[in-house]
Parts: structure tokens; C-alpha cells; sequence
């Protein structure tokens, strides 16, 4: 079982992924809707896995991952995407991310994604 930190700025995403990590094996410990907050969220819970959405205000999930990655290197996170965002999801692997998952969620993409991540 992983604890999972999901961050996005729309609750509608946070509730989805979190209702499809209720059923597999995995806890969500945290929730958070900026990269800002994900920093905080993240040092403060120490989760196991974190997804992170691309877009955001204030701070981008790219920019949050290398923050992140920078402080734990063994950080885990998976990147969220919408289609036609695959630059930025390059991007975002460059910056440390191990995974990316692509919205529309699909929940058994979504659950292998954090299985393999944690393996």
C-alpha cells in the first residue's frame, strides 16, 4: 500500500483520482491545488507517491517537481495530463517526474501507473 498525495487545481480531479485510489490498495494522505502547496504538503507528509497535475496557478507541476526532486531526490511523482500536453510532459520527466497518467483518467492506467512507480 502507498500513501498518495494527489495535487490539482480542480477539486473534480482531486475526487476522481482519489475515488479510483479508494479502491485499490493505495491512501490518499493529502490533498493539495497549487505546486506551492504540493512543496508544503509534500515536506510536511512525506508520501510514498504524489500525481501532479501540469497546469496550474501560481506555480506549474513541472516547476514543483524539480523543487521536490531537488530536496528528496527518491521522490515519486507522477505526472497528470491533458491530451496534446506531450512537451510539457517530456518536460516534466526531464525535471524528475518517474510516470505520467493522461486525463481523462482511466482507473487501471492510473493504478499501475502508482504500482509501478512504488516497485
Amino acid at each position: 500500500m502507498a500513501t498518495v498525495l494527489i495535487v490539482d487545481d480542480a477539486k473534480f480531479m482531486r475526487m476522481t483520482l482519489g475515488n479510483m485510489l479508494k479502491t485499490s490498495e493505495h491512501r490518499v494522505i493529502g490533498e493539495a491545488e497549487t505546486g506551492a502547496q504540493a512543496i508544503e504538503k509534500y515536506r510536511e507528509l512525506l508520501p510514498d507517491i504524489v500525481t501532479m497535475d501540469i497546469t496550474m496557478p501560481e506555480m506549474s507541476g513541472i516547476e514543483a517537481v524539480r523543487l521536490i526532486v531537488k530536496e528528496y531526490p527518491h521522490a515519486k511523482i507522477i505526472m497528470c495530463s491533458a491530451m496534446g500536453q506531450q512537451k510539457l510532459v517530456v518536460e516534466a520527466i526531464e525535471a524528475g517526474a518517474k510516470d505520467f497518467i493522461v486525463k481523462p483518467f482511466d482507473e487501471s492506467r492510473v493504478v499501475e501507473a502508482i504500482n509501478r512507480a512504488i516497485s
